[in-house]
């Protein structure tokens, strides 16, 4: 009887380290803090999206190391706090065909949405025992990374979330074979009245430009072909309407670009020169406004580092720009992480910085 009552206790005890490993082990996710949704419904009395009503600022970033995306908060647009302690909100292994995601980019529309999106890849697919070959498809063939989907979210309150992983190739057979697709931006067009997303699409494993189409209303798949933006050779544009002109910076040669126009996706005349100070490789621009002032700030991945950071350039009238310097290297802060990637900015109300310190349990935001 005591033999059995010893085996009964050890399996017990079995059981519960198991138990313990699945929820705090290596193997566990992260808790996130989100939801997601079959659809988001825009809350009643919901105040109109305007600058005159914001207070804060919202960064999405990624992370090599587990190929997902992070949320981080700031009040004054220079400091910024990760609101999940340093863990992801936007798991890859969840919401991508390929297990992974990158290039993340949100932003506001008139409606005061979220629209969140974002690459479906996962560079260390193999590794992380989600494939077995380096590539999806062969490399030789289709180059690196040769993923063609891309990931859309949308929401009211950063808490619920819609998502639709979204193949580019399969819904636009016309499009032909195509490497891949990346880097996948979102911004309001006042003619259309509809959400645009542009993003870049390579073929033939070197020849790559970007692409715009427009999203049906619930952010979940693209309804028109995406056309090239001809006047423009380069990838990860990130375009913003600055009074009657549209802000378009891009990468070339690993080099941060820029040009203008005054339409959405067509028209842009490049300067054909670097815009950012780095003397090593940068890539993915976004462009955001310093509430309540004339200024605004350039963004950059400057993947080129090890580690990587993000770099910063301030400029009141696109020609000019004042170098900011790096993150933790200037007045760009941040408090409890380091090295992100491949960010983008957006705007928050004072009522939404107070919901995300509440429900992420944070204990202040600097």
């Amino acid at each position: 009887m005591k033999k059995i009552k010893v085996i009964c206790l050890f399996f017990a005890l079995a059981l519960t380290c198991l138990s313990s490993f699945a929820q705090t082990g290596d193997t566990a996710q992260p808790k996130t803090g989100i939801e997601i949704v079959n659809k988001v419904t825009k809350p009643k009395n919901m105040p109109r999206f305007r600058e005159q009503g914001l207070s804060g600022y919202l960064m999405v970033y990624f992370k090599d190391q587990n190929q997902s995306a992070y949320l981080a908060i700031s009040h004054d647009g220079y400091t910024f706090t990760d609101i999940n302690g340093g863990q992801p909100v936007f798991i890859g292994s969840q919401l991508a065909e390929q297990k992974g995601v990158r290039d993340p980019h949100i932003t506001r529309g008139p409606d005061g949405a979220f629209y969140l999106a974002l690459t479906d890849l996962h560079i260390f697919g193999k590794r992380a025992g989600f494939r077995d070959t380096e590539w999806e498809r062969p490399q030789e063939k289709y180059g690196w990374g040769n993923n063609r989907a891309i990931v859309m979210m949308k929401s009211y309150d950063l808490i619920h979330w819609s998502h639709s992983d979204f193949r580019v190739d399969k819904a636009f057979p016309e499009l032909g074979d195509i490497d891949c697709a990346w880097a996948p931006e979102t911004i309001y067009d006042p003619v259309k009245k509809k959400m645009m997303v542009y993003f870049t699409i390579r073929y033939n494993n070197k020849d790559a430009n970007i692409y715009s189409a427009y999203a049906n209303a619930d952010f979940t798949k693209l309804e028109t072909i995406p056309q090239k933006i001809k006047t423009i050779g380069g990838i990860d544009a990130d375009i913003t309407r600055v009074g009657n002109q549209y802000q378009m910076f891009y990468v070339s040669q690993a080099h941060i670009l820029h040009a203008t126009s005054n339409q959405i996706n067509t028209g842009y005349a490049s300067e054909n020169k670097r815009i950012d100070p780095e003397q090593v490789n940068t890539e993915a621009p976004n462009l955001f406004k310093r509430l309540g002032t004339n200024k605004w700030v350039l963004m950059y991945d400057v993947y080129g580092l090890r580690p990587s950071n993000m770099g910063f350039s301030e400029t009141t009238d696109f020609v000019n720009f004042t170098n900011l310097n790096r993150f933790n290297e200037g007045v760009m802060k941040t408090t409890n992480f380091t090295s992100p990637k491949h960010g983008a900015v957006t705007y928050l109300t004072q009522a939404e910085l107070n919901a995300i310190v509440s429900h992420w349990k944070l204990d202040q935001q600097k």
